[in-house]
């Protein structure tokens, strides 16, 4: 059997501007409300895959590697590596882990992989006995950023990860790794090479929705983040895949929401998205 766990890693406050892109403040100050520095709240959830002995990690949040100044910078609010405490709760350690699935390689998605930062000591790579599942695309983004992005990476996990000998990149919709019931969706408005994994489930496919749609808010298809490379190919993109889990009666599971960690698609009598029958933790599921 195949259950489904929300793991929450460490959790930042970033300006509600970058994150709802070009819509005015009167309108996503009604799903997130900014603090003093017009910072709003975000997650960075995980998706525990659990099944015949195996334990899959989509992502692994922000993790706790930046020193204090950059913790600061980009909002990291806690000092402990949270999600390893997540996943204690769990009765798991990041040991347990037989496979990490990176939507892509920006700081706030992989850099849970890193142990938390020491004062005068080098960063280790965590999840001694995972295999690492990147996109091809996505990892050589990564090797060469542009000048708009490089700030999102972190120079030295590329070297871990290569030195692992444990990095396997995914050119199509599959890959042996993780075998059957898993596909990609791939869309290039955010990144190049952003990886949606979708879990096959007995009520219908769940697909980690990453950066192409990061919160329930951004279900509606003109919200994107000032983040994001391409905007309207985005949209494009998610409306794609928003069409195909309606007709699949599909979820989405969410990473930066801090209350929504899955909901089910839905589309109005005016064609507008959102999602239904919202979840905001997973314990096992296994429908």
């Amino acid at each position: 059997m195949r259950t489904l766990s929300s793991v929450m890693g460490n959790s930042q406050r970033l300006d509600g501007g970058a994150m709802f892109g070009n819509a005015p403040r009167a309108l996503w100050s009604r799903w997130a409300t900014p603090d003093d520095a017009h910072r709003i709240p975000l997650a960075c959830r995980a998706l525990l895959v659990q099944e015949a002995g195996r334990n899959v990690l989509l992502e692994t949040g922000i993790g706790a590697f930046f020193p204090p100044k950059l913790k600061d910078r980009f909002g990291v609010v806690e000092d402990e590596h949270v999600l390893l405490a997540s996943l204690a709760e769990r009765g798991l350690t990041h040991e347990d882990i037989d496979v990490v699935v990176l939507s892509h390689l920006h700081f706030d998605h992989a850099g849970g992989l890193l142990s938390p930062y020491t004062e005068g000591q080098a960063a280790q790579l965590l999840f001694p006995n995972a295999r690492f599942v990147v996109g091809r695309a996505a990892w050589d983004r990564a090797l060469h950023p542009h000048p708009r992005d490089r700030a999102s990476f972190i120079p030295e996990l590329h070297d871990l990860l290569e030195a692992s000998g444990r990095l396997d990149l995914v050119d199509g919709d599959t890959h042996p790794t993780l075998g059957e019931g898993y596909r990609f969706h791939t869309s290039e408005g955010h990144t190049p090479g952003l990886l949606l994994t979708e879990i096959a489930m007995p009520e219908g496919p769940v697909v980690f929705a990453a950066d192409l749609i990061p919160g329930a808010p951004w279900v509606h298809l003109p919200i994107t983040m000032g983040y994001d490379r391409f905007p309207e190919q985005l949209i494009d993109e998610k409306r794609t895949l928003l069409e195909d889990l309606l007709a699949r009666g599909g979820r989405l599971v969410f990473t930066h929401d801090p209350e929504v960690a899955m909901g089910t698609v839905r589309r109005d009598e005016r064609g507008r998205f959102s999602v239904e029958d919202t979840r905001a933790r997973l314990d096992g599921v296994a429908a």
